[in-house]
């Protein structure tokens, strides 16, 4: 009688297992393929892993950010450039409407975020700003808007 239960338990732990692995985080895209995509595919793709990590935990969700982060160290300058470029391009074809769209969305979702993790995400932009040149810290000042 101990081997049925037995296997029930293996059953049952198998079972609890792929489902904590189906709730992982999601992998990270590639930054020069996401960039290839078209607006619609990009925004299908970001709907869908916000989904995934809006069901994610926070470390989770913090070694997503950090992976991607990670990958566009990786790129070269030049690469680095050109995906700002494509990117540019594509926010500045967009209306009004969108780029405000997209704004509020954003907005929610760091409203969304537990304070501890607004923390994280603003000492990881800090960090970022920190290892930017006096140049480009500046030609990204004049681009904020002002409040």
């Amino acid at each position: 009688m101990r081997t049925p239960v037995f296997r029930w338990g293996l059953w049952l732990a198998a079972l609890l297992v792929c489902a904590d692995a189906a709730r992982a985080a999601p992998p990270v895209p590639d930054p020069q393929a996401w960039a290839r995509l078209t607006p619609g595919r990009q925004a299908e793709q970001r709907e869908r892993l916000q989904r995934q990590l809006d069901a994610a935990t926070p470390a989770e969700r913090q070694a997503f950010r950090a992976t991607l982060r990670e990958r566009l160290e990786k790129l070269t300058p030049t690469e680095r450039q050109a995906l700002v470029g494509q990117t540019r391009e594509r926010w500045q074809s967009l209306s009004d409407e969108e780029r405000q769209d997209l704004a509020e969305q954003r907005r929610a979702r760091i409203q969304a975020m537990a304070p501890q993790e607004r923390r994280q995400l603003l000492e990881q932009r800090r960090a970022m700003l920190s290892r930017l040149s006096p140049e480009e810290r500046a030609a990204l000042r004049e681009k904020l808007p002002t409040r």
